[in-house]
């Protein structure tokens, strides 16, 4: 599946937004002399963003995140490849656009659901359970789980962006240090996150259950699950850079796909034999503990 959305993106049409946001630009271009910006400025902004308009491709909203099918092309973006300049499909209205994002979207989630899916239940050899769960499972809990992350995007995240930019515009320094106490933050919450949506596959739990599971886990697997997620970001994302070599119109690149597809599933499926390792330990941990409190108590 990743080789698949990478072939798509590399190899296939482009849906290009670049007619949409054109009279953004130009209306950029008329009220930039009246904010103080010189012509130079204005020329390399607007260079900058044709650039980016001229690879950007709609399609890349099918890499959903934290749930998906990973993608080494949805970061290129490639303009070009060696079968030569793509077909452009153009987006010619606000409202295509966003019936476009809402069903490429679900798209994602849906086939991010059943790659989670498939690989749990081929590295897995005993459940967690009684049974694995269903494929219709595991699609229906992942979409309620990408909403669970886009509520708390919406409720958290824009109100910490809105209280940054309030901060920074107060003070300087104050907005800093704001900053790097909500980086912080989120890298303490990584790994929880990162193992929330195993229960799922695993487990049969529900969506939030599994949320809540991944902290549940980390609580009492630390610091061991944290040099796991280090370990996996750092192959993960090094190799990529290995894998991003070979040059977008060449056939080279095939092998970058390749590599790319065999190890960032590889590393899903580490990371599904980790959590039933230690749900199984911390299961049989609990067990004991409460065989035991009787004894202490006697």
């Amino acid at each position: 599946m990743p080789l698949g959305l990478d072939l798509l993106l590399w190899l296939g049409p482009r849906v290009s937004v670049s007619k949409l946001i054109q009279p953004v630009l130009e209306e950029m271009t008329r009220l930039a002399p009246t904010n103080g910006l010189s012509t130079s400025d204005i020329s390399a902004m607007l260079d900058m963003y044709r650039a980016l308009l001229e690879r950007f491709n709609l399609l890349i909203i099918v890499r959903t995140l934290p749930v998906g099918i990973s993608s080494l092309m949805s970061g290129r973006m490639p303009a070009v490849s060696p079968l030569g300049a793509p077909f452009i499909l153009q987006v010619t209205s606000a409202g295509q656009l966003f019936g476009l994002f809402l069903l490429l979207t679900l798209i994602g989630w849906m086939l991010g659901g059943l790659y989670f899916y498939g690989v749990a239940g081929l590295v897995v050899s005993k459940p967690l359970t009684d049974a694995l769960p269903t494929a219709a499972h595991a699609v229906i809990q992942t979409i309620l789980y990408s909403l669970i992350w886009v509520i708390l995007l919406w409720s958290v995240g824009l109100p910490a962006l809105f209280m940054v930019y309030l901060t920074f515009a107060i003070n300087a320094l104050l907005g800093q240090g704001l900053l790097l106490f909500l980086a912080f933050i989120s890298l303490w919450l990584l790994v929880p996150l990162f193992f929330s949506p195993h229960g799922i596959y695993l487990r049969r739990q529900n969506a939030l259950a599994s949320f809540l599971g991944g902290f549940r886990l980390t609580r009492f697997t630390l610091p061991g699950s944290s040099f796991f997620v280090l370990a996996v970001i750092l192959v993960g994302v090094g190799l990529n850079l290995l894998w991003a070599v070979p040059a977008e119109d060449s056939w080279f690149a095939l092998v970058g796909l390749l590599g790319h597809a065999f190890i960032t599933t590889a590393l899903l499926a580490s990371s599904f034999v980790y959590y039933q390792d230690m749900s199984v330990w911390l299961q049989t941990a609990l067990e004991r503990l409460r065989s035991s409190l009787p004894t202490q108590k006697a």
